[in-house]
């Protein structure tokens, strides 16, 4: 009997790490181009990239200033807003980022 649960907890420990093996975590960049427009690429760690994910623009009172989805290129550009924001890349539950305006240069 003890043969057989040795097995199963080797067989489950090897589905585990054959889909820790796969994960992929998600990437999202934001610079400034052009005097004072932003531009934010996102993408995932295994080098995919991520048209049509969810990217906004959110006041720190959490007004959406800028609704999007990134582009067929995995990027899109708006002008800096005037207050203080942050950038929601969102790729589903687990795969979020987040980037304050203070890292954006």
């Amino acid at each position: 009997m003890k043969t057989h649960r040795l097995f199963a907890l080797a067989g489950l420990f090897a589905l585990c790490a054959a889909g820790a093996a796969e994960a992929h975590y998600p990437i999202c960049e934001c610079r400034m181009v052009e005097g004072e427009t932003v531009q934010c690429t996102g993408g995932f760690s295994d080098g995919s990239k991520a048209p049509g994910v969810v990217l906004d623009v959110i006041a720190y009172d959490e007004q959406v200033l800028v609704k999007g989805k990134l582009g067929p290129d995995s990027t899109l550009s708006f002008p800096r807003p005037a207050q203080d924001f942050y950038v929601l890349f969102d790729a589903g539950p687990g795969h979020t980022v987040e980037i304050e305006h203070t890292a954006i240069k």
